[in-house]
């Protein structure tokens, strides 16, 4: 990368945090915390990059953000390899996040499915089964959302091809959730 690239890339990942919507991010850590007060937990999923950012997302839950406070339920689907090798051997890999939530989702809880793509098949396979599980269906998209947005009760979409400048949004939005959510609980 050349130092030219280095601010072009600066200058459209701030243009990308510019145009956040925050109300949508307000709007996605209510529904968390209502479900959390309510006695339900959150389940995040993604590949790669994203499957890092869920379990990233879920650590900052069960452990704590900034603040000292109780735990927060919650789970990354992507960290349980003997789950994911079984379900993808015996089935397909498009199940391994679908057949968790199907586990251990209820109604009342909420999913967060992270795709750069905003078409992972498991992804949108397991948001699909939650929403007719009754279970709160959140993407953290980029691109132009694919299909996954059309399961999703709300949906954050970073508008861009670049996976680099996506994953670094989605980053952000995360530590902004976890900060949010966690000043509710360390009241």
């Amino acid at each position: 990368m050349t130092k030219e690239n280095f601010f072009q890339a600066v200058k459209e990942l701030k243009g990308l945090l510019d145009s956040l919507d925050f109300t949508i991010l307000e709007n996605i850590a209510s529904e968390i915390i209502s479900s959390i007060k309510d006695g339900n937990k959150l389940m995040i999923c993604g590949n790669g990059g994203s499957a890092a950012d869920a379990q990233h997302m879920a650590a900052e839950f069960v452990n704590r953000f900034l603040k000292e406070r109780k735990p927060l339920p919650a789970i990354a689907l992507t960290t349980d390899t003997s789950n994911l090798t079984s379900i993808a051997n015996d089935y397909s890999f498009d199940d391994v996040f679908l057949k968790q939530v199907e586990a251990i989702g209820k109604k009342g809880d909420v999913l967060i499915g992270i795709s750069t793509s905003g078409n992972s098949s498991n992804v949108f396979k397991a948001l699909d089964k939650a929403k007719s599980m009754g279970i709160k269906t959140v993407g953290f998209l980029g691109k132009n959302g694919g299909k996954i947005k059309e399961v999703c009760d709300l949906v954050l979409i970073v508008p861009s091809d670049s996976t680099p400048r996506i994953q670094e949004v989605h980053g952000f939005i995360i530590h902004v959730i976890c900060e949010i959510v966690e000043n509710e609980f360390a009241r």
